[in-house]
């Protein structure tokens, strides 16, 4: 997949975080979450993509094997945000999260996208969601965007993963 780089302006090209626990970080972001691992090194570090990208996401634990996650109330990592392509993958991903019985932490519907929210294994922040098409974005008077906070219907959200899934 390549990226289109505007000319002026830098996009955000990858996270990279330092874990506790290298497979069980693994585990999560590609087994839960859907990343593949495109290259490790050693013990010690895997980065992992999706669609052929050479990597979306790092993870090491360089400095960090076997650390406890920073207290609430410190700076750092506020979430990580991942796009699905659709909403019926984006129920996927969330019916795993849940059999795997990591919780969400809300849900939230912000009118130019719907997301979830949770941890990761090092309590790490960590959106998934789904955008809307442009033209559905809400807007004010004046045509700038207007995102809301309403409720989600995470349930619908998960049906349409498993009506998805019944159909490929």
């Amino acid at each position: 997949m390549t990226i289109p780089v505007p000319d002026q302006t830098p996009l955000v090209g990858h996270i990279h975080l330092k874990v506790a626990d290298l497979e069980r970080s693994i585990a999560f972001y590609a087994g839960l979450l859907g990343f593949e691992v495109t290259q490790r090194y050693g013990d010690g570090a895997a980065f992992l993509g999706a669609g052929g990208y050479h990597h979306h996401i790092g993870l090491n634990t360089w400095e960090s094997a076997g650390a406890m996650p920073p207290p609430a109330g410190h700076t750092g990592l506020y979430h990580s945000a991942f796009l699905y392509p659709s909403r019926a993958r984006l129920g996927q991903a969330i019916a795993r999260i849940m059999d795997a019985g990591v919780p969400l932490e809300g849900a939230a519907d912000h009118g130019v996208s719907e997301a979830v929210y949770l941890r990761d294994p090092d309590g790490n922040g960590v959106e998934l969601y789904v955008d809307r098409d442009a033209a559905d974005y809400p807007r004010g008077e004046d045509g700038t965007l207007a995102m809301k906070n309403s409720r989600l219907d995470v349930a619908a959200l998960i049906a349409e993963g498993k009506t998805a899934s019944v159909l490929s």
